[in-house]
């Protein structure tokens, strides 16, 4: 498909919205932070049910309402945080492929539970990258956040595909939904500062913490009664620090680092978020509460594979329903 559009997905309510993917890998030798989506599980599953491959651009939707028309039949998959999906005020489920014709309404409303929604299409956006990623980086200054009014280019259409009576939705494909409580459990593993804590680093699994305002994409602020103390005297230099890093600055809070983050830091790192956990820290928000929950190594990647697993299996199931349906998936990028 190359850079050619067949038309546009024309933004007529942007609210908090921005072109992402995964992110910028292999970059952090050059000081770049890694960036791109923070729900990694939701954008990897929104691709999948459009046959996408999973780092392929989409829109991250924050928050707020969304509302967006394409110039062209597209196919598209919204996911992440409840929200309210509608096409021309008629509603359709999250999760799921759905087909929507050219000049048709698509609004995204009322995101609940969560912070992050994400819409993506089949064959993606003609969209510019920086470093093999469209992910915007503010120490780049690559990438801005959508505006009313901005067009994004399609680089397929797909006419849709429903029961020609009865409108009966065409796909059912049990994609692995993630719960939402209003308190989320986030699993972590020991930091490589653990014993510079003694026996103050299990406050962080009896205590539960509050999400303060000044958390954003490059690390979280957390507020809590009973905050683990450093023990040691010793001081700490910067270092590289990794993606979900639980850093305990001097003060009441604890800072955990997203995928914004700088490259090095100079606090105490006492536990690091699993990689499962960090899709569940993407949709928490100002004033949630979270806890911790203490996981192994084993327990981490046997989660992550468990995971990874189910997002193939979806694939399967969705390349089977396209390829009965006549759907032509375009090839990735090169």
């Amino acid at each position: 498909m190359g850079d050619t559009a067949v038309g546009v997905l024309t933004v007529r309510r942007a609210g908090l919205a921005t072109v992402q993917d995964l992110g910028r890998f292999g970059r952090s030798r050059f000081g770049l932070p890694v960036n791109g989506a923070l729900d990694q599980y939701a954008a990897r599953v929104a691709n999948v049910l459009c046959g996408n491959a999973e780092g392929a651009p989409l829109i991250e939707i924050t928050a707020l309402d969304f509302t967006c028309t394409p110039s062209a039949d597209v196919l598209l998959a919204v996911t992440g945080a409840p929200a309210d999906l509608t096409v021309d005020g008629i509603a359709h489920p999250q999760w799921e492929p759905v087909g929507v014709r050219a000049g048709q309404s698509v609004r995204v409303s009322g995101i609940r539970l969560g912070v992050r929604v994400y819409l993506a299409v089949l064959g993606s956006f003609n969209t510019p990258k920086l470093q093999g990623s469209c992910a915007p980086d503010t120490v780049l200054g690559f990438g801005h956040a959508l505006r009313d009014g901005d067009e994004v280019g399609l680089r397929a259409h797909c006419p849709p595909v429903d029961h020609p009576h009865f409108r009966i939705p065409l796909f059912r494909l049990r994609a692995p939904v993630p719960r939402f409580p209003a308190t989320r459990t986030i699993d972590v593993t020991d930091g490589p500062d653990l014993a510079e804590f003694g026996t103050t680093a299990e406050r962080l699994y009896g205590t539960t913490y509050t999400v303060t305002e000044r958390s954003n994409h490059i690390g979280l602020r957390l507020s809590g009664d009973a905050v683990p103390r450093r023990t040691a005297t010793g001081e700490v230099l910067s270092r590289g620090v990794p993606v979900g890093a639980v850093e305990v600055p001097t003060g009441d809070e604890l800072l955990v680092l997203h995928r914004g983050r700088g490259v090095t830091a100079g606090y105490p790192v006492l536990a690091v978020v699993t990689a499962t956990g960090l899709s569940a820290l993407g949709q928490v928000r100002p004033g949630q509460t979270i806890r911790f929950r203490h996981r192994t190594l084993t327990e981490a990647v046997t989660a992550h594979r468990a995971q990874r697993d189910a997002v193939r299996a979806l694939r399967t199931r969705v390349r089977a329903a396209f390829g009965a349906v006549g759907v032509r998936v375009p090839p990735p990028d090169p």
